[in-house]
């Protein structure tokens, strides 16, 4: 994989290019006059929108074949990195649904609003809130994670015996052994499975919150 995206492109326009005669001691307020007369009295607006047209980000991808035989390990490094950065530049809050929430911070549990436009006392709380799940599912799903570990315990030992079953295969007819494993005088392994299957639901259901608000992951 290859991905090289640039910058967005900012708009240049008759205000932005009259302000930069400040740096020739024009004032602010003269500057905004001379951008207002340029955008209104001149063409110069029209060649800007012309030129802003034409002008694209840069974006660069290249997909090659072993990046999808383990997809999503190969987009998880990329988006933890993308939803941690988020979370500490951002600069707003979307709408997020009570359900998607544990009580307390719930759109219910704040003091009433003075005026019915204004958000709730829990508004940025819930969005942090769903940032946070997101961004812990991710790191489960890094290359160098062992979840997995914490939900086993004990000494492993076990060994493969001959088993009286045998396997024959439908195409040639041929028979062959099969084994099975058992456990062996020293094995003290204990797995558990109720942790491991909550673990696994926490991590679904941050997956489930990145596609859910992911239109609403901007800056």
């Amino acid at each position: 994989m290859y991905v090289n995206i640039g910058p967005f492109k900012n708009w240049i326009g008759p205000y932005q290019i009259s302000d930069h005669l400040q740096f020739f001691g024009v004032s602010k307020d003269k500057c905004h006059e001379i951008g207002e007369f340029l955008s209104e009295k001149t063409w110069l607006g029209s060649i800007c929108t012309w030129i802003d047209k034409r002008r694209k980000r840069k974006v660069v991808i290249r997909i090659d074949k072993y990046d999808t035989w383990n997809m999503d390990g190969t987009l998880a490094p990329i988006i933890l990195p993308l939803l941690v950065q988020l979370k500490a530049t951002k600069h707003g809050a979307p709408f997020v649904d009570d359900t998607d929430v544990p009580e307390g911070i719930r759109s219910t549990d704040a003091k009433p609003k003075e005026n019915e436009w204004d958000t709730d006392g829990y508004h940025f709380d819930r969005w942090d809130w769903v940032l946070n799940e997101m961004i812990w599912s991710f790191e489960q799903l890094q290359p160098d994670s062992k979840w997995e570990e914490q939900y086993h315990s004990g000494v492993r030992d076990f060994k493969f015996v001959e088993s009286k079953q045998e396997y024959t295969d439908s195409e040639t007819g041929k028979v062959s052994k099969t084994f099975e494993m058992i456990k062996g005088p020293n094995d003290t392994h204990v797995f558990d499975a109720e942790g491991f299957e909550n673990h696994v639901k926490r991590m679904d259901a941050g997956l489930l919150l990145f596609g859910k608000y992911f239109r609403h992951l901007w800056d």
